[in-house]
């Protein structure tokens, strides 16, 4: 999440974490969904960045991109775990 602070970063990761806690309808708590936010806006940036060469823009940009990520990061521990 580039050009945000700290707690900026938080707030982010916590509402993507807990939108995408929602979507995937799983069962997390807050430091969890904080962590899924701010992870999955992270490696889904980098994908962006090495495939498209930019990333979204903004705080409703990248919260559409941890979204996406944190549903990712569910959606790949699920996968792994049924293993």
């Amino acid at each position: 999440m580039a050009g945000y602070g700290f707690l900026m970063s938080i707030i982010i990761g916590a509402l993507a974490g807990w939108i995408a806690e929602k979507i995937m309808k799983a069962d997390h708590g807050l430091l969890t969904n904080i962590l899924l936010g701010i992870l999955g806006a992270v490696v889904l940036n980098l994908i962006l960045v090495a495939v498209v060469g930019s990333t979204l823009g903004g705080f409703i940009g990248q919260l559409i991109v941890a979204v996406i990520g944190a549903c990712g990061l569910i959606f790949a521990y699920r996968a792994i775990r049924s293993r």
